[in-house]
């Protein structure tokens, strides 16, 4: 261990408190007006990391020299929050919304529920496993757009709010495990460890599918009597007054989702991609709501700032992931994911020789079990957090809050895939 690292881990650790506390420095804005801009700007978890991220490169930029610091920030590889950005804004406009919408309007019809409550449980069940198809990212903004006018708003409790929210977090963590290039931890350990889609839908998606469908149930139950017919809106555009999509258009926007989908390891090409796809909302503006850039570059930012954060962690925490026996490992992995990306747990994981394939399992069961238990977790959760924190008490997200509301969904992920 050399004085960076430790002072990597400190940054690390002072990053985790002022995410956890970030609502409550929001708060002090108001008993201190004069500074209420910087409160918010601070209290605003999407920063956190970034603004760290900075502090880190500076501290190394004293101790061992600017030239070192700015080759390890340019070593890092930002592929993923690139990826995450791009993917959020695309699938949040309003062509891909509108299918999406239509779509879930039409599955509502055929549950045997009254449709405001077909309609949660289709965001929080369905919508979640179609991140196996177009990654979780996608899922988790098209999940969050669906449900913030039907359970985040004015007029519903604001535990269930959390409670929501943690089952959304989670059955995201666990819905994109079906396929083998969708989760980001996931994606890590394919490759190295030879692990396809028939064999990640064999031993891991049907028990995500099972938990995924079991977390949105026990939801929906406990929001029956909230959800009325008066305060839910329907699967419509969100504005009756902007006419109908055509559908040259719609399929050119679900074109570039699964162009930006493909190519999610290429960056350069998904964001020409991306370029292009900015210049053709220009040209139809008629068809567009407003692009959620600021949202997306803010989650970016966030997911930046932990790649540079935890590319200096590896020193202590790959020695705890190799002592640990496989069923102790699991919830190990549980737990340290919560206090890290589980993306960047299993790849410590996938480092370690020699490893068992019991221990490989539990490492990534646990590892996306405990994807819901606080924003740095799991990657879209950022993202989920950005969408929704409006419809929250003080437009903030607690993090005691929605760790326990995610307590109940985790320990049903977590059965499903220890049991």
């Amino acid at each position: 261990m050399t004085d960076t690292n430790l002072i990597a881990a400190i940054v690390f650790g002072c990053a985790l408190l002022h995410t956890f506390a970030a609502k409550s420095v929001d708060l002090l804005g108001r008993r201190l007006p004069r500074h209420a801009g910087l409160f918010h700007l601070l209290g605003e978890v999407e920063v956190v990391f970034g603004l760290w991220a900075f502090i880190l490169i500076a501290l190394m930029a004293l101790l061992e020299g600017g030239a070192k610091a700015i080759a390890y920030a340019e070593s890092r590889q930002y592929t993923e929050p690139l990826f995450v950005f791009v993917v959020m804004v695309v699938a949040a406009s309003r062509p891909v919304f509108d299918v999406m919408e239509r779509l879930l309007a039409q599955l509502a019809r055929l549950l045997p529920l009254r449709a405001e409550l077909a309609q949660v449980w289709l965001g929080l069940a369905l919508v979640p496993l179609t991140g196996s198809l177009i990654t979780e990212p996608a899922a988790m903004t098209l999940a969050a757009l669906i449900l913030a006018p039907r359970i985040f708003r004015d007029g519903m409790p604001e535990w269930l709010k959390y409670a929501a929210l943690g089952a959304l977090f989670v059955n995201v963590s666990i819905g994109g495990t079906l396929t083998s290039y969708a989760a980001p931890p996931v994606l890590m350990v394919a490759s190295a460890w030879g692990w396809d889609s028939a064999f990640m839908a064999a031993q891991f998606g049907w028990k995500a599918a099972l938990a995924v469908l079991i977390n949105a149930s026990g939801v929906s139950f406990l929001l029956r009597r909230h959800l009325n017919a008066a305060d839910a809106p329907s699967f419509k555009p969100a504005e009756p007054t902007l006419p109908p999509v055509p559908w040259p258009v719609a399929a050119i926007h679900l074109a570039v989702l699964g162009a930006v989908v493909a190519l999610a390891h290429h960056p350069v090409l998904f964001l020409g991609l991306f370029l292009l796809f900015l210049g053709f909302t220009q040209a139809y503006q008629g068809h567009q709501q407003p692009l959620i850039l600021k949202e997306g570059l803010l989650v970016g930012f966030f997911l930046a700032g932990l790649v540079v954060l935890g590319g200096m962690q590896q020193w202590w925490l790959q020695p705890i992931v190799s002592s640990l026996e496989p069923r102790t490992l699991f919830f190990g992995a549980l737990g340290l994911t919560a206090l890290t990306d589980n993306a960047a747990l299993t790849y410590l994981g996938s480092l370690i020789e020699g490893i068992s394939d019991e221990a490989k399992y539990m490492l990534v069961a646990g590892a996306v079990a405990g994807g819901g238990l606080t924003v740095i977790a799991n990657a879209p959760n950022p993202a989920g957090v950005a969408l929704l924190r409006r419809g929250f008490q003080d437009e903030s997200i607690g993090s005691l809050g929605l760790l326990l509301g995610a307590l109940a969904p985790t320990a049903v992920a977590a059965l499903a895939f220890f049991l």
